[in-house]
């Protein structure tokens, strides 16, 4: 029997959790574009993976910064993956968001696959001060003669979003997506609605998330469209997603959405 191929943030991967009881009422979430450029545009390094002129893989630890959602790489000839792209454009850079968690493999991260290319003229121009703008060391070394700006078209999107979560992107669709106005500046919010909501968070998690025998719950993150909740169940740890009656513009509509929202929930519990 031919062997079925998966890669990390496959269902497969994910620990075994309780399924919801119910289907969750509006577990709207962004798509995976636009998840890809909110990871991309939430650190300035990256994995980047090149081709030796043997045809050999090279992954090589870089910076960059973003001319839209296409990387900007500053690199020099001296180093290997800097003859590597001059010989060949085929490349790929791997983001990880940054994360506190303990598990790295529950973090999100994103593949972009494309070719590099030599901006010139007014691109270049573009380009340096997008990589400047996300690498302010680089002003030292990035007019050098020994160094050279690529900027990476982005061709493919893989994003992961932890455990079993996971999914596509094409080139275009990255390229028309907007990073998250929300997640970014979303922690202190995120903090304090576990610290003093964490009631109203598993009013939510039995309302809207699925789980009516929820006993506790936390926000895990948060972004334009919803929550997402880690639920505590007699069944074990599950985790959820709760969305806003209508998507919102920036942190400072995110008290007024989980308002909404706790509020919404606790009329729910009442009628129940």
């Amino acid at each position: 029997m031919a062997e079925t191929l998966r890669d990390h943030g496959d269902p497969g991967d994910a620990p075994s959790v309780p399924a919801p009881l119910v289907e969750p009422t509006n577990p709207v979430r962004p798509s995976a574009a636009e998840e890809a450029r909110t990871i991309a545009a939430s650190t300035n390094t990256a994995t980047l993976a090149s081709l030796t002129a043997d045809g050999d893989p090279w992954a090589s630890y870089v910076t960059f910064g973003l001319l839209g959602g296409d990387p900007v790489l500053c690199v020099s000839h001296m180093a290997e993956h800097g003859r590597n792209l001059a010989t060949d454009p085929r490349a790929s850079l791997a983001v990880v968001a940054p994360t506190s968690d303990t598990d790295p493999l529950a973090g999100s991260r994103i593949t972009l696959a494309g070719r590099v290319e030599k901006p010139t003229g007014d691109d270049y121009d573009a380009a340096r001060t997008a990589h400047l703008a996300a690498v302010p060391a680089a002003r030292y070394y990035v007019d050098y003669s020994d160094f050279t700006l690529w900027v990476l078209r982005v061709e493919r999107v893989r994003w992961v979003g932890g455990y079993g979560r996971m999914d596509s992107a094409t080139g275009p669709d990255y390229a028309a997506a907007q990073p998250d106005p929300v997640a970014p500046a979303s922690g202190p919010a995120v903090d304090h609605l576990n610290a003093d909501h964490a009631d109203s968070l598993a009013s939510m998690a039995r309302a809207f998330g699925g789980f009516p025998d929820a006993t506790a719950a936390s926000c895990t993150g948060a972004d334009r469209y919803g929550l997402d909740l880690k639920v505590t169940t007699p069944r074990g740890v599950a985790y959820t997603r709760v969305g806003y009656t209508t998507p919102i513009d920036g942190i400072d509509d995110l008290r007024a959405a989980t308002v909404d929202l706790a509020r919404r929930a606790r009329e729910t519990a009442e009628t129940a």
